[in-house]
């Protein structure tokens, strides 16, 4: 089968498949109470590529994305089969602290939430929780971070000024910089131009290409433009189930299940 959406332009040029697959999902299924949100999942997710969680809403991806850093852990009354490791290495492993987990593994949430703060203080505000007091590290770390997110020639003459006083598009800028001021391996990203305009998403955007060759990004998106656009490889979710998932190239122009094609073409979703 081929299906081809005329609004969807994937992006021309996609890597070969041969990174080392970093991240393993493993027969995994998930429970808030009695419901089930996921369905024996097995998915691996290659080092330093752009994976997009795609699917209609209430089909598990932002359920899987916020269990790869055990967010959902905070959570009352859930459960879990199956394994996810990372890097060979269960992230329910008893040894492993929650905490070191979530410094290794970085969010951005869809709606940002900057603190109230400086924006200095937002950026290097995970390094103050760890103890570090050196102001020249703090300073470097602010300043590469910004950097890094593509912010700091908008904001490196007002670091003290408050964080709140940022468009949105810079605001959820400020928040990928200080997840990756943690200097983290993975990053995740839960719908995180929702709530912006073209321009501002767009930046978002360069900025997801500039960052895979430094992290892994997993993403969820409610945009297929989106994820034909940053992704390198996708995944469909439907129903707490995944689907199929392939590079983003081949599952935008020749799925092979016919409920992925169904949804590509906007037949239902």
């Amino acid at each position: 089968m081929t299906v081809t959406p005329s609004r969807i332009q994937v992006k021309s040029s996609t890597p070969s498949d041969g990174r080392t697959d970093y991240i393993h999902i493993k027969d995994y299924g998930f429970w808030y109470g009695e419901k089930k949100a996921l369905d024996a999942i097995t998915l691996t997710i290659p080092e330093r590529q752009v994976t997009a969680f795609i699917g209609p809403s209430g089909c598990g991806k932002s359920t899987l994305l916020r269990n790869l850093n055990r967010m959902n852990d905070l959570v009352d009354h859930v459960r879990h089969e199956g394994d996810i490791t990372v890097d060979g290495r269960s992230i329910y492993d008893p040894t492993v602290e929650v905490i070191s987990l979530r410094r290794r593994i970085g969010m951005v949430f869809q709606k940002s939430n900057p603190f109230p703060k400086s924006i200095y203080e937002n950026v290097v505000y995970s390094l103050r929780i760890a103890g570090v007091s050196d102001r020249s590290v703090l300073d470097e770390v602010c300043e590469s971070s910004l950097r890094r997110a593509a912010l700091w020639t908008e904001v490196k003459d007002r670091l003290q000024d408050s964080a709140l006083g940022l468009s949105g598009g810079q605001m959820q800028r400020l928040c990928i910089a200080r997840a990756i001021a943690n200097r983290p391996e993975i990053l995740l990203m839960d719908e995180p131009c929702s709530a912006l305009d073209p321009i501002a998403t767009g930046k978002i955007e360069e900025l997801i290409h500039e960052l895979k060759t430094q992290f892994t990004i997993v993403i969820v998106t409610h945009s297929m433009q989106q994820a034909a656009r940053v992704s390198d490889r996708t995944a469909f979710f439907y129903l707490g189930k995944l689907i199929e998932t392939d590079l983003t190239e081949k599952i935008f122009m020749n799925p092979a299940q016919a409920q992925t094609e169904a949804y590509i073409s906007g037949r239902f979703g």
